[in-house]
């Protein structure tokens, strides 16, 4: 089974969700590590879709001025438009195999969808 994480490094349960896909056997995993190498609009919209949320519901508040900017009540577009011009608002990790996408937090999340 192919398995995407979309991974930060430097996020503990980003790490401990990777460690759960390469210790699981039969998982071929691609790492993406979306800081450098962004999302694209269309992607990021797939993914948040597709693990039952909403781009509200996906926002990275810590750390970043998304609040301040207003972004949790602007427009689905308009979170989305933002999201994809500066991926660090995207809340982590998304992971996607044949089986759906979850957003792993907590990392345990992962196990439904392997």
């Amino acid at each position: 089974m192919k398995a995407t994480i979309w991974h930060n490094p430097a996020c503990g349960t980003s790490r401990k969700t990777l460690a759960i896909l390469q210790e699981t056997p039969g998982v071929d995993v691609e790492v993406i590590e979306y800081l450098k190498t962004p999302y694209t609009r269309g992607k990021i919209a797939q993914l948040i879709h597709d693990a039952g949320l909403t781009p509200a519901e996906a926002i990275r508040k810590m750390g970043t001025d998304a609040e301040e900017k207003g972004l949790p009540q602007m427009s689905d577009d308009a979170i989305l438009d933002a999201m994809a011009a500066n991926p660090a608002y995207v809340n982590r990790p998304f992971v996607e195999t044949d089986k759906g996408v979850r957003f792993c937090r907590p990392q345990d999340k992962v196990q439904e969808i392997l």
